[in-house]
């Protein structure tokens, strides 16, 4: 099993605020990883760091043994906590530039999961419900044969079926030797398709373990003891 992503002593500072504060992180392939926290906890900025839209300001990240650059981007498919879909533009739109953006996208797997969702490629995204915008965006970025697959808050704001569906495409749409970052704090909802949990809080790393010891060991669902390690 090979490291998709490592983190040492990495920080990312704003003044004199840490967002992430010496952080030390080895992620193997093959997992599905839940990035938990509460909000300002620092998910989205190592998430951002990691798609090198953010600058490191102390340590090292490394993904697949190198740091953040356009050999990296190739790696690595990134759903954004906002969407950035055009409201004026049509889904087939979005289908030609990843076509011509990414050689690694897999167009008739696109338009497969479209066709589940009954959309037509020539509906506009301004037609759309949020739900279904979310749903179109994450279709784009898990139709990618990507290395490392980083969603942020991939779940949030969206109607429970949405979230069922969310999460059964993500489950049924990467391969087994590829590796997904979910940052969330609706605990719940995908604990029971995650391999590994991280707790984050102020920037630092609570917590780094298996779904399995902490049920087994700890003998807590993931959500119990989120709630216990933040008072939630």
């Amino acid at each position: 099993m090979s490291t998709i992503l490592e983190c040492k002593n990495l920080s990312k500072k704003y003044g004199a605020k840490k967002a992430l504060d010496h952080i030390n992180l080895k992620l193997d392939s093959g997992k599905i990883i839940g990035l938990l926290g509460p909000n300002g906890s620092g998910k989205s900025t190592l998430m951002k760091m990691i798609n090198r839209l953010l600058t490191i300001s102390d340590g090292q990240l490394l993904i697949d043994g190198m740091s953040p650059g356009p050999k990296t981007k190739s790696l690595i498919s990134y759903l954004p906590e906002r969407t950035y879909l055009d409201r004026n533009r049509k889904i087939c739109e979005y289908l030609n530039y990843f076509s011509d953006f990414y050689p690694d996208f897999d167009r008739s797997r696109a338009v497969s999961m479209l066709t589940k969702l009954g959309l037509s490629t020539d509906s506009r995204i301004g037609s759309l419900s949020k739900g279904t915008q979310e749903k179109v965006q994450l279709v784009l970025v898990m139709s990618r044969q990507a290395r490392l697959y980083c969603l942020d808050e991939p779940i949030a704001g969206v109607d429970p079926a949405s979230r069922d569906y969310i999460l059964s495409t993500i489950l049924n749409n990467y391969d087994e030797h590829a590796t997904i970052l979910i940052s969330t704090h609706l605990i719940s909802d995908v604990e029971n398709i995650l391999d590994e949990v991280i707790f984050l809080k102020d920037g630092k790393v609570l917590l780094h373990d298996s779904v399995e010891a902490i049920r087994f060991v700890k003998k807590k669902s993931v959500d119990e003891l989120f709630r216990e390690v933040f008072q939630c």
